[in-house]
């Protein structure tokens, strides 16, 4: 049996070479996919979220993956259909969205297929793809338009209306099966795509669509869209990409021999009246009819076109894109969402943030113009607003009474990690240091939330956390707490603010990031210590499985004295314990887990 480091690498290979897939369906009955899959998902906070039947990774087995792979060897695997819940849409407390919880077992497979699957088509998606891939986010997608569309002149954004909702499920396994010629994954897949959804308890069909909240749904997806990115690259962007370089400028080398003629003269004050004028006038010809630039990029079912030319072709380019949509992948783009913006004179919406076209006369670099085209990245006013009036009342700051009977460290902490996330997406803006006023906001509620604890005032809250950082620009001010442990442990320290409000060009957010060293670690020995097969309770030998809990507080809050279990899991600092099937009782009750 293959390890799957082999076997991703051999798929990667293949989709490299863009060599068709045959036999895919057999790599699922390798059980060290699974235990890949197992790894990267327990630690997910979804893990212990039950689905429709209330499984969750807890008691999870080498024979529960032997079970999996029996019934997937038989085609006799079923997925089961997701819980749907509603949650708040980002941005809109009173708009919904649905979220789909799957079952562990789904969870699982469902990460096998995703591992499978982006293996083989991750090397042939676009450059210019950003949503939802290894070492890319939004960061990556806005750098690029920053470092790449320069001169552009019209903004064309794109936005598909129900984008994940409306996938065609027969063009996406047609789209599969040109590479993945497997009838068997293909079924598979087509039995995920349709399983349907409870909610309130009611079965209901899903006729088109990704499952909201699945595992694969995000690969799936952009296997899909992926279309739409080898259209705009072969057909738009050839058509409307024109010209080497712009043709110079008649007036601007006017100017030029007056200046020399004026020069010959001796007439100094005339040179200097000239190169005054000289400096707002552009060198090349902005009206160029040969010359065309077209560009383009795409997060998730966002995309965003950078246009030089008239404003007449760039509306037949939306209507050409809104047609393949329709005829080709059965998509609609929102009328009220894809707009065309000039760039210079008004801003674009992408990602979060505003996108211009700059333009200074004044400002010289290196005795050049050096703005003028540059692209521009701004922190929109509406999300400043809308940010600080989370942290208002009647139009003042105002305390969070939900976090005051809590310990100080979980009140700075959750409003660090609130604050430290908004500040660090807008980075790449050049105006960053508007955050300054959610910083006032942010940073009053805080103490007036410990004031209040502590019936004191702000300024003495202040004045006992306040507390000084380094940073690359210098010692900053913040709110710090700091709890100190035994056994030569590191503090715990909670901490707000103390980021410098100052734009890092080369600031880095992605979507999926690699995971980090402790977590490799973490999931290559959970997966030896699963495989080992020896209950960490009683030190039997047996077909042992693992057992989960959420968080290591939750066990805290179990009677006193705590169970054998509890005290093996706290003293571990492990969220997880291998045991045998009569020491799994601990659900039975804490009191019974204590006998064993």
């Amino acid at each position: 049996m293959q390890d799957a480091a082999t076997v991703l690498g051999v798929l990667r290979e293949r989709g490299r070479r863009g060599l068709p897939l045959e036999r895919l369906y057999r790599q699922l009955f390798n059980p060290q996919l699974y235990l890949l899959a197992y790894g990267r998902l327990y630690s997910n906070k979804g893990a212990m979220t039950p689905g429709a039947d209330g499984e969750t990774v807890d008691g999870m087995s080498m024979a529960k993956i032997e079970r999996i792979i029996d019934a997937l060897r038989h085609e006799r695997y079923r997925w089961r259909p997701v819980r749907r819940v509603w949650i708040a849409k980002k941005g809109s407390a009173a708009k919904k969205r649905p979220l789909g919880l799957p079952s562990w077992s789904d969870k699982l497979v469902g990460e096998v297929v995703r591992l499978l699957l982006e293996a083989y088509y991750e090397p042939r998606f676009s450059t210019r793809s950003h949503g939802f891939r290894p070492r890319r986010g939004c960061h990556t997608a806005l750098s690029e338009v920053v470092n790449t569309w320069a001169g552009t002149t019209w903004f064309i954004e794109g936005d598909i209306s129900d984008c994940f909702g409306s996938l065609d499920h027969d063009v996406l396994l047609g789209i599969i099966s040109e590479k993945i010629h497997d009838n068997r994954f293909l079924r598979l897949l087509r039995h995920m795509l349709q399983a349907g959804y409870l909610e309130d308890w009611q079965w209901n069909a899903t006729l088109s669509g990704a499952p909201q909240g699945g595992v694969a749904s995000p690969i799936m997806s952009n296997i899909y869209l992926d279309r739409l990115d080898k259209f705009v690259e072969t057909v738009l962007i050839r058509e409307y990409t024109q010209g080497d370089v712009r043709r110079p400028s008649i007036a601007y080398r006017e100017m030029i021999n007056a200046i020399a003629r004026a020069r010959y003269r001796g007439d100094r004050a005339e040179v200097r009246r000239l190169r005054k004028q000289l400096r707002v006038m552009p060198s090349k010809d902005l009206h160029d009819p040969g010359y065309r630039r077209l560009r383009y990029i795409r997060y998730a079912d966002d995309h965003l076109l950078g246009f030089v030319g008239p404003k007449a072709e760039a509306e037949q380019i939306k209507q050409r894109l809104a047609q393949f949509l329709r005829d080709e992948l059965k998509l609609e783009l929102s009328e009220d969402k894809t707009l065309i913006t000039h760039g210079r004179t008004s801003a674009a919406t992408f990602l979060g943030y505003e996108i211009t076209v700059q333009h200074n006369q004044h400002k010289l670099t290196d005795g050049r113009r050096s703005v003028n085209g540059a692209i521009g990245l701004r922190v929109p006013r509406a999300v400043i607003k809308a940010k600080c009036a989370s942290y208002m009342q009647r139009g003042r700051p105002a305390r969070r009474s939900r976090l005051v009977n809590l310990d100080d460290h979980v009140i700075i902490s959750s409003y660090g990690a609130e604050y430290r996330g908004i500040v660090q997406y807008y980075l790449l803006a050049g105006d960053v240091f508007r955050l300054n006023r959610l910083l006032w906001a942010a940073q009053t509620s805080l103490l007036k939330t410990l004031a209040c604890k502590y019936d004191s005032t702000v300024s003495k809250m202040a004045a006992r956390y306040r507390a000084t950082v380094e940073t690359p620009y210098g010692p900053r001010k913040c709110l710090q707490v700091s709890i100190e442990r035994g056994d030569g442990r590191k503090s715990l320290v909670a901490r707000f603010g103390g980021i410098p409000l100052k734009r890092q060009k080369k600031a880095v957010l992605e979507d999926r990031r690699p995971d980090s060293a402790t977590a490799r670690r973490k999931g290559r020995e959970l997966i030896a210590r699963l495989r080992l097969g020896r209950c960490e309770i009683c030190e039997q030998r047996a077909d042992v499985r693992v057992h989960h809990v959420r968080k290591l507080t939750d066990l805290d809050a179990r009677d006193q004295p705590p169970p054998l279990w509890a005290q093996l899991m706290a003293k571990k600092r492990r969220k997880t314990l291998v045991v045998c099937p009569p020491c799994h009782r601990i659900h039975i009750g804490p009191h019974t887990a204590n006998t064993l």
